[in-house]
């Protein structure tokens, strides 16, 4: 999955936070959905404008980001 066409950061939207197709909805809300136990078909089912692609789209965004974080060392 190819994410760059889903997820967008605009320096005026949701302070910069990376957000869904430039929606209010930001991928650490998705993230934060996911961790407290909703499935991706709860998600859409609360928000029938994302869909089950967006939430890939964060969990890729989030593995990306994850892997190119440099760790640093105290």
């Amino acid at each position: 999955m190819d994410y760059r066409g889903i997820i967008t950061i605009e320096a005026g939207k949701r302070g910069g936070k990376p957000t869904i197709r430039g929606m209010r909805v930001t991928v650490y809300d998705i993230l934060e959905y996911l961790a407290s136990g909703m499935t991706a078909e709860e998600i859409v089912a609360d928000f029938p404008y994302l869909t089950k692609d967006d939430i890939l789209a964060c969990l890729q965004f989030a593995a990306n980001r994850e892997r190119t974080t440099v760790a640093v060392q105290p």
